[in-house]
């Protein structure tokens, strides 16, 4: 009762630890997700609509670029005048001013002529303006026609040509006449002193004819009503037809802002649309691979490979950041194939760009895409060993997704001359990112727990510190293992298993012998030590080479899933020889099991399985004394037979056919490994040639024959 209650316990913790990590991944997707910033489309100017017809639906402006808008603003800004106040006051202080030096004697020997001329100057330059000379020149170079001068309720335009600077007014009065009035007596009057602006700005009035201006020049240049067919496919984007797009773009997203309940209700759809997805993945681990459902390293694993690229599609759309075709999104199909099975990664491919498909309004060719180079990706590849593998997979996916998108765009009508290449330039840099999956497996494998076949059969390497050092100090247990990895990988081939994982376990399941080689069989020269040593002190020896194999494995950072090998080759069995010698010994007594039984556990993998049943009988086959069909057929049968009767396979999921095939396998390789060698015959030597083969003996050895 106690057990059962455990196990509902640990079931719940892990349904608890799998809705933790779905309601993360749902809220990271629906955050990221674009709500009404982008329309969805990619599309550049002059190049062809690649998606169905877009149809507005609803009214929006036709919004002017900035160019035209400075272009309509400047023709505006042409009949602008800004407003100036004239100080009538100050002109005639000024005036007065010069009068009163002039007759106080300041200018001596100065015509009173002078005085009637230079007032008359001054009087005409004041009541055509002087401004400043900086905003003069200002509006200049503005090309500002004008400015009104405000005389009580009205504003009388005053043109650019007639206004004064107090450098222009200067040279004005003593240019007048130089005839009658000399400059160099005009400069001893020294004008400049009297010459100040008399018109000033009215910023107030200015600003607010500035605004009316600014206002005045429509940011729009016309209406798309409702239900009216904004562009087609195959139609190419004119700069006017990216203009609507742009104006379609932006309303849709002020439409968006406008309503928070429609913001709301868009962040539920969203919501409710990841979870079903995610959801429906969860449902068919749940019937179909129960095992990673179960694991958390798996759906750790899988989540965010299912995650990260509609993360990234996002994100593309939402910055307008390059081409989607360009993401690599068969990565997914790719490391869930290595790491797990085809059909999972199939499953998490769908998932993956069906999510991300969600980003782009018109997604069906980019379902299509990415379907055809997922399903190639997994065709393609079935266990990577090496580089090379990689690169056929991702030509191949190259090829056929542009193969794919070439037959879409033609059977929408676009003819070959109309064509995007830059689409197939992006499928192209998704094949060179798609070989950044080689170097990211072994990042995959450090931070989920997984082991790859790059990594399995590196380990397989013989040349390796580990299997090295067991050639030279356990030779015996050294060929065993070499036959049982042989063995293991042809009965894993049979029935479906994984040989490349199971022949690397093979390899290291007896690593725990170079401890002590010379208690094992195999490595024995004649001596045996368990002579002077009780049942039980060498049940424990033999025993313990499989606790000192884990221990040399952690040493040696081995894959947990090596290590599992290690730890499950004998199961729960017993050793059996020691056990029974200490029945015999001891007819009267009962033993204590533990001593002679190993720590376990039994096998829980069909792997782990295979090696258990290849690992006995090799070992057992070495002490037959005939090797016929009929003996080899009987040994394998009696060691399998009697590990299943034992219950050493209930925890693990083999099927009695893979069992049956792997007898099978097994009696058909032995018999090949022990097969009778044909003797070969000696020569007879012929009578005849007897006296010149010793003449040649004998001249070879110095010798002079007879």
């Amino acid at each position: 009762m106690a057990v059962h209650n455990l196990n509902n316990m640990s079931k719940l913790k892990g349904w608890f630890i799998l809705s933790g990590i779905l309601l993360g991944v749902v809220a990271l997707l629906v955050y990221f997700m674009p709500r009404g910033s982008k329309i969805g489309y990619e599309y550049e100017l002059n190049k062809p609509w690649r998606y169905n017809s877009l149809i507005a639906t609803f009214d929006f402006p036709i919004k002017k670029n900035q160019q035209e808008i400075e272009v309509a603003r400047d023709s505006a800004m042409k009949g602008f005048h800004p407003f100036y106040v004239e100080n009538q006051q100050q002109a005639n202080s000024r005036i007065m001013a010069f009068r009163a030096d002039f007759l106080n004697g300041k200018f001596k020997d100065v015509s009173v002529s002078y005085l009637y001329h230079i007032e008359r100057l001054l009087v005409s330059v004041y009541k055509s303006g002087i401004i400043d000379s900086e905003d003069l020149a200002q509006m200049a170079k503005d090309l500002i026609p004008g400015i009104r001068v405000i005389e009580g309720t009205e504003a009388i335009a005053h043109p650019l040509s007639e206004l004064y600077s107090t450098r222009s007014a200067y040279e004005y009065i003593v240019n007048a006449d130089t005839f009658q009035f000399p400059r160099k007596v005009m400069a001893r009057c020294n004008v400049n002193n009297y010459l100040e602006p008399n018109l000033t700005l009215d910023s107030v009035k200015t600003r607010f004819a500035l605004e009316d201006i600014n206002n005045s020049v429509s940011k729009t240049s016309g209406m798309v009503l409702s239900g009216q067919r904004i562009i087609d496919r195959g139609e190419i984007v004119t700069p006017e037809k990216y203009k609507i797009l742009k104006s379609f773009e932006s309303a849709e997203t002020e439409k968006k802002k406008d309503s928070t309940k429609e913001f709301w209700l868009v962040v539920s759809g969203q919501f409710i649309f990841v979870s079903c997805v995610l959801i429906a993945f969860v449902w068919y681990l749940k019937i179909f691979r129960r095992e990673y459902l179960y694991s958390p390293h798996s759906i750790m694993l899988l989540t965010s490979l299912i995650a990260i690229f509609p993360i990234v599609t996002y994100l593309m759309v939402n910055h307008n950041f390059f081409n989607v075709y360009m993401v690599p999104y068969a990565m997914v199909p790719i490391f869930v194939r290595i790491f797990m099975d085809s059909r999972t990664a199939f499953m998490a491919m769908i998932s993956s760009t069906v999510l991300s498909s969600m980003a782009l309004r018109s997604n069906y060719e980019f379902l299509v895409v990415q379907f055809v180079a997922g399903v190639t990706a997994i065709y393609t590849l079935k266990d990577l060993t090496e580089r090379s593998q990689l690169l056929r997979v991702v030509l191949a996916i190259v090829v056929t997704s542009s193969i794919v998108m070439l037959g879409y765009d033609f059977s929408q009508g676009i003819d070959y001359n109309h064509l995007d290449r830059s689409m197939y330039i992006y499928i192209a840099v998704n094949g060179v990112l798609l070989l950044f999956a080689y170097p990211l497996l072994y990042l995959i494998e450090k931070l989920f727990g997984f082991t790859s076949s790059v990594t399995l059969v590196e380990l397989s390497n013989t040349n390796n510190t580990m299997l090295r050092r067991m050639s030279k100090v356990a030779q015996g247990t050294f060929v065993h293992s070499l036959q049982v990895a042989n063995l293991a990988a042809e009965v894993a081939d049979k029935i479906g298993a994984k040989p490349q994982l199971v022949r690397t376990g093979a390899l290291y399941h007896d690593i725990g012998k170079m401890l002590n080689p010379a208690f094992f069989t195999e490595n024995q020269t004649g001596v045996n030590p368990h002579d002077d040593l009780t049942e039980e002190r060498s049940a424990q020896i033999i025993i313990s080479h499989v606790t000192e194999g884990l221990r040399l494995a952690e040493k040696y950072h081995l894959p947990k899933v090596i290590r599992d090998f290690i730890n499950t080759h004998h199961g729960c069995s017993q050793t059996k020889y020691f056990y029974i010698q200490w029945k015999n010994k001891h007819p009267e007594e009962e033993p204590d099991e533990k001593l002679f039984s190993y720590p376990g556990p039994n096998p829980f993998t069909r792997e782990q399985a295979i090696l258990m049943m290849c690992d006995a009988v090799e070992a057992t086959s070495r002490s037959l004394k005939e090797f016929t069909e009929e003996s080899i057929t009987q040994l394998v049968d009696r060691i399998v037979d009697g590990q299943v009767s034992a219950g050493c396979f209930k925890e693990c999921p083999i099927t009695f056919r893979d069992i049956a095939d792997a007898k099978r396998v097994l009696v058909d390789s032995l018999k090949t490994i022990y097969h009778t060698r044909i003797a070969y015959p000696t020569e007879t030597q012929r009578p005849e040639n007897k006296k010149e083969t010793t003449s040649r003996r004998n001249l070879f050895f110095g010798r002079r024959s007879e």
